[in-house]
């Protein structure tokens, strides 16, 4: 019997997350045909990828690099726009996996359209769990849908759990690289400037997420996609330091047991996994030489000087509304922050005092989210 190729569109394909992707394509062809491509308006790399896969359906964000890119392809492919491009590319007939690598909010609709479409999605994207989990997850499960992780935390729990029951699951463990300031004081983290933030020590990254690293609420994200993904209470998901960031994740059983995934920091192992699972594919990939990494550190982490975790925990907690005005508060403080308005502390501080100002709505609709999240962008804007 052959193995099995999925056809798949990739959502933010000139991205970190999509040019690996674009490198598993290549490495894999016989498992990996990809079919659509959508980015936001870089109108080169989209035209080599098209060129280089025989793409036939691509989207670019933006209208005028939309017109471009159809100049370029000259009719080899079909050029789409906007957001409703985004929908049409998450919902070819031909696809049957949407690879959601698009950063922010924007991911939330195309996913949603993927889902009623029936096609499995692999999730890139942590603020579409953060902001719409339960109604992701529900509209998967009614459509007989997988949601596959991507991010290598969870992509590295989703390992660990296969075939497992959840009732004996005691921990999911998430393990952080620390960032840029995991050795440095207190008074050093509140003089922190935009290049120190940017310096990740192990990923190479987009200046968003860079700057989520740098603060940890990328790891508070991950904490409330881990609660929607895996469906647990928040009080189950945990977090350790691992500078080395080479176990991605852990999970704890009920009888004391620990398994954990392990690798080279490359997203290509995490996109493979959810590209060929269930199978296990030999790839072009560097292996681990224990001898080599020699020992490996955890720590605690510092929530008292990372705030970012304990507002992830209290959001997830209380649920609702509140992880969407959580997302969009940290996404207003981050530009902020990017266009060199105000301290690095100040990130924290913002997104605190909004989640403090929000009346949460319970198992809220598609549309109560999106009023949540531009309410919780205007109260942060005000405070920036």
């Amino acid at each position: 019997m052959p193995p099995r190729q999925r056809r798949v569109v990739i959502l933010g394909a000139t991205g970190s997350i999509g040019t690996s992707a674009l490198k598993v394509a290549r490495d894999l062809p016989e498992r990996m045909k990809i079919v659509g491509l959508a980015a936001n308006r870089q109108v080169e790399p989209m035209a080599a990828a098209i060129a280089e896969f025989g793409v036939r359906h691509a989207c670019l964000w933006e209208e005028p690099e939309a017109m471009s890119l159809r100049e370029i392809v000259d009719g080899s492919c079909e050029i789409v726009d906007g957001d409703a491009g985004l929908v049409e590319m998450a919902t070819l007939p031909e696809a049957d996996l949407v690879l959601i690598a698009i950063v922010g909010t924007a991911g939330l609709q195309p996913a949603l359209a993927a889902l009623e479409a029936g096609k499995d999605i692999a999730i890139a994207s942590k603020e579409i769990l953060v902001m719409a989990g339960e109604i992701v997850m529900e509209t998967a499960r009614r459509n007989g849908c997988l949601v596959l992780p991507v991010d290598s935390e969870h992509n590295a729990i989703y390992q660990c759990l296969e075939g497992r029951n959840p009732k004996e699951v005691s921990r999911l463990i998430l393990t952080a690289s620390g960032g840029p300031f995991r050795q440095s004081s207190r008074k050093e983290i509140a003089g922190a400037t935009l290049a120190q933030a940017l310096r990740h020590p192990t990923w190479d990254m987009g200046r968003k997420i860079t700057i989520d690293s740098a603060t940890l609420f990328n790891k508070g994200l991950e904490m409330i996609e881990a609660r929607w993904l895996f469906d647990v209470e928040m009080d189950r998901v945990d977090v350790i330091v691992h500078p080395q960031s080479i176990i991605h994740s852990m999970v704890e059983f009920v009888d004391g047991s620990v398994l954990a995934q392990l690798s080279h920091s490359d997203m290509c192992f995490p996109i493979q996994f959810a590209v060929t699972w269930p199978d296990r594919v030999p790839n072009s990939l560097k292996p681990l030489d224990f001898a080599a990494l020699g020992q490996l550190e955890f720590s605690a982490p510092r929530c008292a000087d990372f705030p970012a975790l304990d507002l992830a925990r209290k959001a997830g907690s209380l649920g609702g509304t509140l992880p969407a005005v959580l997302n969009a508060a940290n996404e207003v403080a981050v530009a902020a922050f990017l266009d060199g308005h105000g301290a690095f502390p100040d990130i924290w501080k913002t997104v605190a005092r909004v989640m403090d100002r929000h009346t949460i709505i319970p198992h809220p609709t598609l549309p109560q989210i999106i009023a949540a999240d531009a309410w919780a962008r205007e109260e942060a804007v005000g405070l920036v």
